[in-house]
């Protein structure tokens, strides 16, 4: 091909298995080309494996989720990221460690390993900075492992880090039958919650199955159903009128957990900065309520010692099978459009995990 004086090109689903080229350094990833729908993601090669600097290490990677998150970061409209096209997406990956840098004792070649990225995961290769990773114990699956790096970290800090929730308390989930809410199910489920969970129809047999009382977001009223100062948390992503709704459900001492702006990433208003505002503005009521908004990038950055040692824990119940992350489809890197689509559909039960370099 005359393209491959090229040091990147477009590539088709189907040259995913010819077009490996006789240069054996060149590596495949997904871009975002501009902001925008999931067509603006291309699947392209790169004709040379990136090379680990000073304190990093080069990752094999094995699995990235594909995530809600990752359309906001694709759209341009995500608050905790401000690279410009072309970047990968991807906010999350677990693989191995392919090639050490300079002064990186800790880490060794064939060592399973994970990381919050934020972007840049949609990738078969990829480095980052040796101290940001966290190893992934023998054995576990790498699909389920990569779940837990945004998802259960964000349910766990949520519920144990900013609520602070206790044994047997009530909580309500918004978006229950998504990566985060079944995340939150399962934790919750260890800690004897009773737990509410709003969802679509088709996802009610799933919230039951994982210990959460199903509410129909479509045709019921979550606070008729729940009732004013009955819960002792809410979990709210979905922003807009639905902070101050889920507000009202707290009993006094409890906690609102703001953690992300659905309405506002689907075209459907709202206006994030004024939405934390508003959220943090709260805790002035003098009605024992209060409220608070979590990043788990945010978190990370202040406490980068509690992302460790909570993705650990993590690791260590999954290993245990007191975890099981839903996993509803295995993809290829090169479906990552098809996987944003059925996303933004709200058509997946769990979550989309896009599988890389396998074996």
């Amino acid at each position: 091909m005359a393209s491959r004086q090229v040091a990147r090109y477009y590539l088709q689903p189907r040259y995913f298995a010819t077009c490996n080229m006789e240069n054996g350094m060149s590596y495949k990833r997904v871009i975002i080309t501009e902001f925008g729908g999931p067509e603006v993601m291309k699947f392209v090669e790169e004709a040379t494996l990136p090379e680990p600097a000073a304190g990093e290490v080069r990752i094999k990677v094995q699995a990235t989720s594909a995530c809600f998150t990752d359309t906001m970061v694709r759209k341009g409209i995500y608050f905790d990221l401000k690279k410009k096209p072309p970047f990968p997406p991807g906010y999350d990956m677990a693989g191995v460690v392919d090639k050490v840098g300079t002064a990186v004792t800790h880490l060794k070649v064939g060592q399973t390993v994970a990381d919050l990225t934020v972007s840049d995961a949609y990738t078969e290769y990829i480095c980052r900075t040796a101290s940001s990773v966290v190893p992934v114990p023998d054995g576990l699956d790498p699909a389920e492992a990569t779940s837990l790096v945004l998802s259960y970290v964000t349910a766990h800090q949520m519920l144990h880090r900013a609520a602070k929730v206790q044994r047997g308390q009530t909580i309500l989930i918004h978006g229950a039958g998504g990566a985060v809410g079944t995340a939150l199910l399962e934790l919750g489920k260890l800690l004897d919650l009773k737990m509410y969970g709003t969802a679509s129809k088709p996802k009610h047999d799933l919230v039951t199955r994982l210990g959460g009382i199903p509410i129909d977001y479509r045709s019921e009223d979550f606070v008729e159903r729940v009732g004013i100062g009955s819960v002792d948390a809410a979990f709210d992503a979905i922003g807009g009128n639905n902070f101050k709704r889920s507000f009202k459900t707290l009993k006094k001492g409890g906690t609102l957990v703001a953690y992300g702006f659905y309405n506002n990433s689907m075209g459907q208003g709202g206006n994030v900065p004024i939405e934390f505002m508003k959220v943090k503005l709260w805790n002035l009521l003098p009605n024992g309520r209060s409220s608070t908004f979590y990043s788990i990038g945010a978190l990370r950055k202040k406490r980068p010692a509690w992302f460790r040692e909570d993705l650990a824990a993590l690791f260590d119940l999954l290993a245990q099978g007191k975890i099981k992350p839903v996993i509803e489809r295995r993809m290829r890197l090169d479906e990552a459009v098809e996987a944003h689509k059925l996303i933004e559909q709200a058509a997946v039960k769990g979550r989309i995990v896009l599988m890389v370099n396998e074996g």
